[in-house]
C-alpha cells in the first residue's frame, strides 16, 4: 500500500513540476521572441541557414508560442486532462522551434529543448497516474 501511495506521490510532483516549468518555458520564450521583435541585433546573424526567416518573425513565433506553453502549463497543473495531450505537443513543438533557432542562440535553445523533453517524458509516463 505504501509502494502505490509513493508511487503517486512521485507521479504528482512530476507532472506539478512539469506544469511548473511549462509556464516558466512559456515565459522565457515569450520574453525571448519580444527580445527578437524589438531588439533584433542583439541576436548572432547567421548566414546560409536552411531555415532561414528574419529574425522579428522568429520572435513573434516565440511570443505566441511561449503563450501557449504557459497557458497549457496552467492547465496541467490544475489537472485538466485536454492539457496533457496539449502539453506535449507543444513541449514538442517548441523544441522544434527552438532546434530551427540554434543558429540564433545555441546555449539557450538546447536549454529549453532540454526542458521541453523532460516535459514531454514526465506527462508521457506519468500523466494517467495522477488528477492534481
Amino acid at each position: 500500500m505504501a509502494d502505490v501511495r509513493g508511487s503517486r506521490l512521485l507521479a504528482a510532483g512530476a507532472i506539478l513540476f512539469a506544469g511548473i516549468m511549462m509556464i516558466v518555458v512559456g515565459i522565457w520564450e515569450a520574453l525571448e521572441g519580444l527580445i527578437a521583435i524589438f531588439e533584433n541585433d542583439l541576436y548572432a546573424a547567421t548566414r546560409r541557414y536552411l531555415f532561414q526567416f528574419d529574425v522579428t518573425a522568429w520572435g513573434w513565433i516565440h511570443v505566441i508560442l511561449g503563450l501557449m506553453l504557459a497557458c497549457a502549463g496552467y492547465g496541467l497543473m490544475t489537472g485538466r486532462t485536454w492539457a496533457r495531450v496539449v502539453t506535449i505537443t507543444l513541449a514538442a513543438l517548441s523544441a522544434t522551434a527552438n532546434f530551427l533557432w540554434l543558429p540564433h542562440y545555441p546555449l539557450w535553445a538546447l536549454l529549453i529543448i532540454s526542458v521541453d523533453v523532460f516535459v514531454i517524458w514526465a506527462v508521457a509516463v506519468h500523466g494517467r497516474e495522477v488528477s492534481i
